[in-house]
C-alpha cells in the first residue's frame, strides 16, 4: 500500500467513525421521524439539492416527498463497493414488490468530472431501472455530500494521468422520511433482506 493509499484509508475510516457517531447520536436524540437534534449540534442529515439524472432531467429532493428516499454516494468508476451496494440495493427493491413504489432509491455521484450524464445512463442499466442517478457540477455535488455529511476524497495511482485515481467515500445508504428527514441508515455489508425489514418498518 503506497503512503497516498494508505492516508485516504486512515482518513476514511476517521470519517466513517465520526459519521457513525453523529448519526447514533442524531437518531437518539431526534427519533425515528427523522426530527432535528438539539440546537446548536450540527448533525442534521440531508437536505435540498438540484442535480441532474442520468436520462438528463433536472431532479430536486422535494420531487420526491410523499415517498421514503434511499440515498447513496458513490461513483460510477468504483471496483467494489458501489456496484455491490447498487445490487443489493437493486435485489432489495424486487423483494419488497409493490411496496417499492413507495420508495425512490438515488445515487449521488461523488466523481462528477468523470461521471456525465451519458456515463451514468450507461452505469444505470447494471442495476434496478429504479435507481435515479444524480450528476451535476462539482460545487452543487460538495454542497449535497455536505448536506449528508458524506467524506469523499480523490486518491490518485501510482503513475497515472489526471484521471486515473479512486474515491474514498461514505459508504453508508441512508434512509429518508416522505418528508426529507433522516430515519437510518445501512451500513457496509447489508444484505437485501436487512435493507427490506429496514424499509418496513417505515411504511
Amino acid at each position: 500500500m503506497t503512503p497516498v493509499v494508505r492516508r485516504g484509508v486512515i482518513a476514511f475510516s476517521l470519517a466513517f467513525l465520526f459519521l457513525g457517531g453523529a448519526l447514533v447520536f442524531d437518531y437518539w436524540w431526534a427519533g425515528a421521524d427523522g426530527g432535528t437534534a438539539p440546537t446548536g449540534l450540527p448533525f442534521k442529515i440531508g437536505g435540498p439539492f438540484t442535480l441532474t439524472d442520468q436520462n438528463g432531467v433536472e431532479r430536486h429532493a422535494a420531487d420526491f416527498r410523499g415517498k421514503l428516499m434511499l440515498v447513496y454516494f458513490g461513483y460510477a468508476f468504483c471496483p467494489d463497493a458501489c456496484p455491490t451496494t447498487l445490487l443489493a440495493i437493486s435485489n432489495a427493491l424486487k423483494n419488497l414488490g409493490p411496496d417499492a413504489d413507495k420508495v425512490q432509491p438515488i445515487f449521488i455521484t461523488v466523481d462528477p468530472a468523470r461521471d456525465t450524464v451519458k456515463e451514468l445512463k450507461l452505469y444505470s442499466t447494471n442495476f434496478s431501472p429504479r435507481i435515479l442517478m444524480l450528476t451535476g457540477p462539482p460545487a452543487a455535488t460538495a454542497a449535497v455530500a455536505k448536506e449528508y455529511r458524506v467524506f469523499y476524497e480523490k486518491v490518485p495511482q501510482p503513475g497515472g494521468g489526471k484521471d486515473d485515481y479512486l474515491v474514498n467515500h461514505t459508504s453508508l445508504v441512508y434512509l429518508m422520511s416522505r418528508t426529507g428527514g433522516f430515519l437510518t441508515d445501512f451500513a457496509p455489508g447489508f444484505t437485501p433482506k436487512q435493507m427490506v425489514n429496514g424499509i418496513k418498518r417505515f411504511l
